[in-house]
């Protein structure tokens, strides 16, 4: 089975249950729900609930057991790409392939979908307290690795450091903080909740932890790379939007050659830690060289 196979069936996986979550049912009002459908279902490689269910997977859980926290992880995803595409941060009109949410439905309903969404994560996630397999213990600890990941202290802290550091030179280690938090935060706590919900001890946590900070990172220094090296029709939304902005990023402070040496380092890395952890770890592998053979 070739990885392109193996990431389409878990993500059409992943697509089917989450649909259960948020249904095509008649909910009132109708605009929000369909706001909310029309970017969650807009397509989408369902990179973080992939690491989710794999990172369970190899700690002694099925995907079905951990598949409502994979699904949150998607929900607060695609909540922040609608709040980036809002014409007060990144003012995109273009998300794979389709009009941005704002575009389609006007900002007031967009600002609201993402606020939706973010709030039917958590709900989402805490189901998996009702599966008997799970200790509560677990699923708290994996929650509170979702928010911290989504939080100030990851995806937020990061994307006020990007606005923020917009047309102004930034020291190294800035440049780091804000790709580690804008998205390797979420990356990260993708790959660490499927330990903790399966009751992975402290030691093998560590490994999830640094496998998915190295990975986190090496993913938005790719990111950065296509921004410049792809087309808009590869990416399914606009390039070059951040030398345009002149946002801080790896190509701009590093230069093109160094900033792909760097994420195929963090990938050698990431894979090397793998090597540590007890069990088949060859889908966790199969996602980290695929996040530097990625084109879009």
């Amino acid at each position: 089975m070739t990885k392109k196979i193996y990431l389409n069936d878990l993500a059409g996986l992943i697509d089917k249950n989450m649909a259960g979550y948020i249904s095509d049912t008649d909910e009132y009002p109708p605009v929000i729900y369909d706001a909310m459908r029309y970017s969650l279902f807009a397509g989408g490689k369902r990179v973080r609930p992939i690491l989710t269910l794999l990172s369970a997977k190899i700690c002694g859980l099925k995907y079905i057991d951990v598949m409502p926290a994979a699904c949150a992880m998607e929900m607060i995803h695609t909540y922040s790409l609608i709040h980036d595409d809002l014409p007060a941060m990144d003012d995109d009109d273009l998300r794979r392939g389709k009009p941005t949410s704002h575009k389609k439905f006007g900002e007031a309903v967009a600002i609201l979908a993402g606020d939706a969404l973010l709030t039917k994560a958590f709900e989402t996630a805490l189901l998996c307290g009702k599966n008997k397999k799970i200790k509560p213990a677990s699923v708290i600890a994996a929650v509170s690795e979702m928010a911290d990941g989504a939080g100030v202290k990851g995806m937020i802290g990061g994307q006020v450091v990007d606005i923020t550091s917009e047309g102004k030179k930034i020291s190294n280690k800035t440049l780091s903080y804000l790709h580690r938090c804008k998205t390797g935060a979420l990356i990260r706590a993708s790959v660490v909740m499927g330990a903790l919900l399966s009751g992975a001890d402290s030691k093998q946590v560590s490994l999830f932890r640094s496998f998915g900070e190295k990975i986190g990172l090496a993913f938005q220094i790719v990111d950065d790379v296509l921004d410049v090296t792809s087309s808009a029709g590869k990416m399914g939304k606009n390039t070059q939007k951040d030398s345009n902005a002149f946002k801080a990023t790896y190509p701009g402070h590093y230069g093109l050659e160094a900033s792909k040496k760097a994420a195929d380092k963090l990938v050698v890395e990431a894979v090397e830690i793998l090597g540590k952890i007890n069990g088949d770890t060859s889908g966790l592998k199969e996602i980290a060289l695929y996040f530097t053979k990625r084109d879009h």
